[in-house]
């Protein structure tokens, strides 16, 4: 069996989300040794070295374009490895493609012997969540999706901008699929204990109904925009995916919307989608229930029959 090293990483696809991801997680200081790994090794090697040259103003840390068993005693490892989403082209659109990449990644990962948690953000998050479930054969708590934590930031930081608050005094989830089928769990929602709709009144909003459609439309529709504006999304992403492994390293036991393979919750089984779960160093330990409304579970339910109509059309394994 090999050794963890708790302050080693891997980062597997190095595009706009892979390298972003890196950068973001050598400025974090958690980590020792970072691995970069493409399929075009030159990418992986320019990457590391542009980001080593910054280490002077950071701190000491050996970063390197390296191989699949360099990754062996990893304590994470971070998959953004895919094809990249196009203007208007929906994340589900991805699906025969992303699979078919993860065929030839998670094997060669699980062949090392690896022990250490397998997070993986390449899209549509959800099915490669299973996919990669699939294929490894690790226990499910290590195999887990960035799933909604970057819709749950994005929710809290428009929510933050619609009521001048600091968007981290605001508490509120997106569940079910990252994608167009997401959920805002609006009866959960509060800021800093108070119910979000009286928060809303004392702060002078009292159209309730419209805002909440209006800014689930706008978090559902982020990517597209950014997409359409500037042709990929990175920086937010990599901004979660330093958050998820920090819970992890230091053992946090943080709440996140993680992407896990669901087992009975609100009645669903066989696919992954988001709920919120305790993260620490082993991966997920948990869920934790949600009290939803009925609208929201309906909701919960339809967007997980559209992923499992997904993977039983699509993913082969």
């Amino acid at each position: 069996m090999s050794v963890v090293n708790a302050r080693k990483i891997g980062v597997i696809g190095c595009g706009f989300v892979g390298a972003s991801s890196a950068f973001a997680l050598m400025e974090s200081g958690l980590y020792s040794e970072m691995v970069l790994i493409d399929a075009d090794q030159n990418k992986a090697e320019g990457e590391a070295l542009d980001i080593s040259h910054g280490l002077p103003f950071a701190g000491p840390m050996k970063i390197y374009a390296g191989s699949y068993d360099d990754i062996r005693d990893a304590s994470i490892v971070v998959v953004t490895a895919g094809a990249g989403q196009k203007p208007g082209e929906t994340r589900l659109d991805l699906v025969k493609k992303n699979v078919g990449i993860f065929k030839s990644i998670i094997p060669e990962i699980a062949k090392r012997d690896f022990q250490g948690v397998l997070l993986i953000v390449a899209n549509p998050v959800d099915i490669l969540t299973y996919t990669a479930a699939k294929l490894s054969g690790l226990p499910e708590n290590r195999v887990f999706g960035s799933g909604t934590v970057l819709d749950t930031a994005r929710l809290k930081y428009l929510l933050g901008e619609h009521l001048s608050v600091d968007s981290r005094s605001v508490h509120a989830f997106i569940i079910g699929e990252h994608g167009d089928s997401e959920i805002a769990a609006w009866s959960c929602a509060n800021v800093s204990g108070i119910k979000l709709n009286r928060f809303c009144d004392m702060r002078g909003f009292h159209e309730h109904e419209a805002s909440m459609r209006r800014i689930a439309e706008e978090v559902k529709n982020s990517a597209y925009k950014i997409i359409d504006k500037k042709k990929a999304t990175y920086y937010g992403v990599a901004m979660a995916v330093r958050r998820i492994c920090q819970a992890i390293s230091r053992d946090e036991k943080s709440i996140l919307p993680v992407s896990t393979i669901q087992h009975g919750a609100f009645g669903i089984e066989g696919v992954a989608l988001s709920m919120p779960a305790v993260v620490g160093k082993d991966g997920v330990e948990t869920q934790v229930p949600l009290e939803l409304d009925e609208k929201e579970r309906e909701a919960l339910l339809h967007s997980a029959k559209t992923l499992k109509n997904v993977i039983d059309e699509s993913v082969c394994l």
